[in-house]
């Protein structure tokens, strides 16, 4: 009789029996994974948009250094920290948007005498992973009578280019520094060219 699930000790067993077991336990796993990532809720552009930041400067009624939800609702970006009325800012009346890098040191003041008191100068080791990464994102906005503002957000490193689209999606311009320079080159040139 011919059995494909043997001990290995059995002289008539298959030793197959293993193997084969174990390519139907992957094949079974990669089809379960294969149907978890196609399954993923399609984005909805009605849903609103928010995620976690922190507001350096620049809204009216609203803390410096604040922590709350930037959120983008009812064509216009809004800020609320913990249950406070929310500032917000109308789409149409932003005039630019940058988005930056920026890294600040982490750690405070335990973190200042762990640098001092590390021997053989591994302050400076310290220093290199006591730094957090995060995106800066600056607004330039007309309020309501014709005053130019600008509003300082912190979000997560690699989510300022999401809240980015997002805003670009809405119809606000985007503008960079690569775009800055070539304007100012092309206005000098013409300044030299008289």
């Amino acid at each position: 009789m011919h059995r494909c699930f043997a001990l290995r000790n059995s002289p008539n067993g298959c030793y197959g029996g293993h193997a084969l077991v174990s390519v139907w336990v992957f094949l079974l796993c990669s089809v379960i994974a294969a149907l978890a990532q196609g399954t993923a809720p399609p984005s909805n552009p009605t849903v609103p948009f928010s995620i976690r930041a922190t507001h350096v400067l620049g809204l009216p009624n609203t803390k410096n250094n604040c922590t709350g939800i930037l959120s983008i609702q009812n064509d216009a970006l809004r800020f609320q920290k913990c249950g406070n009325p929310d500032a917000q800012v109308n789409l149409a009346s932003v005039r630019a948007l940058f988005l930056g890098e920026e890294s600040k040191q982490v750690g405070g003041v335990p973190m200042k005498v762990g640098k001092v008191a590390a021997p053989f100068g591994g302050g400076r080791l310290v220093s290199l992973v006591a730094h957090k990464n995060y995106d800066t994102l600056t607004l330039e906005f007309v309020d309501s009578d014709g005053g130019v503002h600008g509003a300082i957000f912190e979000v997560t490193q690699g989510q300022g280019e999401n809240v980015r689209d997002q805003l670009v999606a809405q119809g606000v311009s985007s503008s960079s520094s690569e775009d800055r320079l070539t304007k100012q080159s092309t206005s000098e040139v013409t300044h030299e060219d008289k």
